[in-house]
């Protein structure tokens, strides 16, 4: 149904150009205005292939199409930008009538509704971030320090932002906390463990009685790892902590901690239950062969359910952290393939 309805909209725009004159194709301003807020670049695009004028178009506040989508943050539509390099530079210098400029309407909180595509305060933050660093790589230098009713955009930045960034300090010290609790707790049962072997040690060498076992040493390579990473996961958790919480701080420093963490933290998790399962097989396999195997399913369930449960906050870390990049570049050159020249 979309895609018909893309291309009824491409057949028609075709089939009144004929009988448009100069002026007519400013008769739809409201509807270019609603695509680019709630970004709909399909549309745009086949609008502005069949009129070229439209990409020039401002609204009662001289803001273009390009101002509402980083206001909006449409990342579809602000790519467009990146399309039409001849019109960019152009367009980017428009100021609206309260003297701001597209930085200026990037420092501004985004709307609710996007806001929530990502998890979390403080990945919120990194995204908000994202978009106004991306608005100040494009526009002229000198509109970094324009000034709209006395503030610059990152001032305009740091004042709208001033509630989220600090609604992602408390959301990342909370989930710091509840990490590092449990990652403490597993530092100190497998240490204890690393000196209560199963089967016991030789009273006179000293040595675990079950040392040659294959199973042994899987027990002992899995507490170690265990170990380790938890020990791992408390000290970068603790690194959480005792940040600054500045707002570059958001950018890349306190996420790619908290995703660390969470890997160190689940690896710490995925060494104690096989540490534990190791440790069944050697005391019950002589006796129960089907009991260990019993057991070493349900240890599963623990994995099983914090990856289930933790999948979309890693994803949305991983994807705001190093995948951001992708964020602000074109697919392809559209306008280019449709023939349309700026």
């Amino acid at each position: 149904m979309k895609t018909l309805a893309y291309q009824l909209v491409e057949r028609l725009s075709k089939e009144v150009q004929p009988f448009q004159d100069r002026q007519s194709s400013y008769d739809f301003p409201t509807v270019l205005f609603d695509a680019a807020k709630f970004g709909n670049a399909e549309f745009l695009n086949i609008l502005i292939s069949s009129y070229p004028d439209i990409i020039w178009i401002a609204d009662n506040q001289n803001r273009s199409l390009f101002h509402i989508a980083v206001l909006n943050r449409q990342e579809s539509v602000f790519n467009l930008i990146y399309e039409i390099a001849a019109v960019k530079e152009i367009i980017l210098t428009y100021v609206d009538d309260k003297n701001e400029n597209i930085l200026h309407l990037a420092g501004y909180l985004a709307p609710s509704s996007r806001l929530n595509i990502v998890s979390g305060a403080a990945l919120q933050m990194q995204r908000e971030l994202l978009w106004f660093k991306e608005a100040e790589k494009i526009v002229p230098p000198s509109y970094l320090n324009m000034k709209s009713s006395g503030l610059t955009p990152g001032d305009l930045f740091t004042k709208k932002h001033k509630n989220l960034r600090r609604e992602g300090e408390k959301w990342m010290k909370d989930t710091a906390n509840y990490c590092m609790i449990v990652a403490t707790l597993i530092t100190t049962v497998v240490f204890a463990a690393a000196f209560t072997v199963p089967g016991g040690s030789s009273q006179d060498t000293g040595t675990p009685i079950l040392l040659k076992s294959i199973w042994f040493r899987v027990f002992f390579i899995s507490d170690a790892i265990a170990l380790f990473s938890s020990s791992s996961s408390i000290l970068i958790f603790l690194s959480i902590l005792t940040s600054r919480f500045t707002e570059m701080d958001f950018l890349v420093s306190l996420p790619s901690k908290l995703v660390l963490g969470l890997t160190t933290l689940f690896i710490s998790i995925a060494g104690m239950v096989a540490a534990f399962s190791a440790t069944c097989f050697l005391v019950f396999k002589s006796e129960m062969a089907s009991l260990p195997t019993v057991i070493i399913a349900l240890a599963g369930v623990p994995i099983i359910l914090f990856v289930l449960l933790h999948y979309k906050l890693w994803v949305d870390i991983i994807r705001s952290t190093f995948l951001s990049r992708f964020l602000f570049k074109p697919r392809k050159n559209r306008f280019l393939c449709l023939g349309i020249r700026f």
